[in-house]
């Protein structure tokens, strides 16, 4: 008997241990505790000013206020984040809680249902008013449901340009295109670079930058065209655009050393004067700020005076000139398999409140994460901001149009030749009528198939 209940005790043993280390997804509770546990996948730059400081924050004080919650927190950053994001989907595991795009890198996400729709919470608090109209408007995100609540509104492509560098060439910002090119000869002699854009990865040229170009050249609505079957990739309109990239590279404006480029690069060489002008979205003014907790910035508030933020230069031939690429920014989700009014959907919603709530939208716009909140209770008078920040918070000034962002319409089997293809254009390999084909070419199998 005493033998019998030894093996007993080992077998519910082992049980225990089992369950212990059960992975994302599961709904378990921390039985010491009487915890309920929340899984988060959090997206974050750690080399970005402010970004430990406030993360630590964000985490202790949700945690102070919510005793009864455990949080289990993955911190990753660009592709490992979203090569992880996918592989937790393929295996039906994901996180209780994490940060997603409202359409873009976050595409399949939203496509198979993996999101649980935010709305009939949001209306049954009436948190709507709390937001930005957009925000809270289901047709901008690629589910056509409330799947996320975004933290701001992202202007995916800005043009950073530096004075210092153009002074001591005796140039003046450029206006056009024409007066750019102009600059490359200028700039060399001098040592300098003249655009320094970080495209090592694939989707920075079709986010940052092509997705705006494509707005000049095929004008307001083109993508509603495309998907409409009233225009095609293929079509003179869009491979000017692709032409146009090929352009900046055969004129200088863009090294194709930049190919070579990581993305976390970029802000330090644009900071240390290495080139006239920097293109990036937006959110990357956070890199440049001082990080309250070193008191260190990249670029000192006394030198941000020298800096400015507006967008690309007019280009001669295009049917719109002054416009920028626009999308709702990213923001926090839940998973759909979350059991609905269970313990852990009321504390994944909880967090997910907090995380995109007044204090820590307020923070985040101090801190440079973004240069507006979608939260309309942020009272950014009351701030203090660096010049950059200011800069940035005028950017809409800077442009008459916005348009859309290509990975933010288009699905990732559409935009995926684009990105890829956009590398090929500044490696030499492929020319940009081959990558319209290509994209047109996916594009109709994929109507072929139902896809859209």
């Amino acid at each position: 008997m005493q033998q019998k209940r030894k093996i007993v005790g080992i077998i519910l043993t082992a049980l225990v241990a089992a369950l212990a280390m059960t992975g994302f997804g599961c709904a378990k509770k921390d039985g010491s505790a009487g915890k309920t546990t929340i899984s988060v996948l959090n997206y974050a730059d750690m080399t970005v000013a402010n970004t430990a400081a406030d993360q630590k924050w964000t985490w202790d004080t949700f945690k102070a206020n919510n005793t009864d919650i455990n949080l289990v927190i993955e911190d990753l950053f660009n592709e490992p984040f979203h090569q992880k994001t996918e592989a937790y989907a393929a295996s039906g595991n994901l996180p209780d809680v994490l940060y997603v795009w409202p359409s873009g890198r976050s595409t399949s996400l939203h496509q198979n249902k993996l999101l649980k729709d935010l709305g009939p919470l949001i209306r049954k608090e009436g948190l709507q008013n709390s937001y930005v109209p957009i925000a809270m408007d289901p047709s901008q995100q690629a589910s056509n449901y409330q799947a996320m609540i975004p933290l701001t509104m992202t202007a995916s492509h800005a043009f950073y340009i530096n004075t210092e560098v153009l002074d001591d060439c005796g140039l003046q910002p450029a206006k056009t295109y024409a007066e750019l090119k102009a600059q490359v000869a200028v700039l060399k002699a001098k040592g300098y670079e003249t655009v320094i854009m970080p495209n090592k990865d694939t989707w920075v040229m079709q986010s940052c930058l092509f997705s705006a170009i494509a707005g000049r050249f095929c004008g307001e609505g083109w993508e509603k065209k495309i998907l409409g079957g009233q225009a095609k990739f293929t079509d003179s309109d869009f491979v000017n655009a692709l032409e146009f990239i090929q352009t900046l590279y055969r004129d200088g404006v863009i090294a194709p050393s930049s190919l070579g480029m990581d993305y976390g690069d970029g802000p330090g060489f644009f900071a240390t004067n290495k080139g006239a002008y920097y293109i990036d979205g937006d959110w990357r003014i956070g890199a440049f700020i001082t990080d309250a907790s070193t008191g260190q910035a990249l670029i000192s508030p006394a030198r941000q005076a020298a800096f400015r933020v507006t967008v690309f230069p007019d280009i001669e031939g295009a049917k719109l000139n002054k416009s920028t690429s626009v999308i709702l920014g990213t923001g926090w989700a839940m998973s759909a398999s979350i059991p609905e009014g269970s313990a852990k959907e009321d504390a994944a919603w909880r967090l997910i409140k907090w995380l995109t709530g007044n204090e820590t939208q307020t923070l985040g716009v101090e801190h440079g994460a973004y240069s507006a909140a979608a939260r309309t209770d942020v009272d950014v008078s009351k701030l203090n901001l660096e010049p950059l920040q200011k800069t940035a918070g005028n950017l809409g000034k800077e442009y008459t149009a916005g348009t859309v962002v290509i990975d933010g319409v288009f699905h990732s089997d559409v935009f995926t030749p684009i990105n890829d293809g956009l590398q090929e254009i500044g490696l030499g390999t492929k020319t940009p009528a081959q990558v319209a084909a290509e994209t047109q070419r996916v594009f109709d199998a994929g109507r072929a198939d139902g896809k859209w």
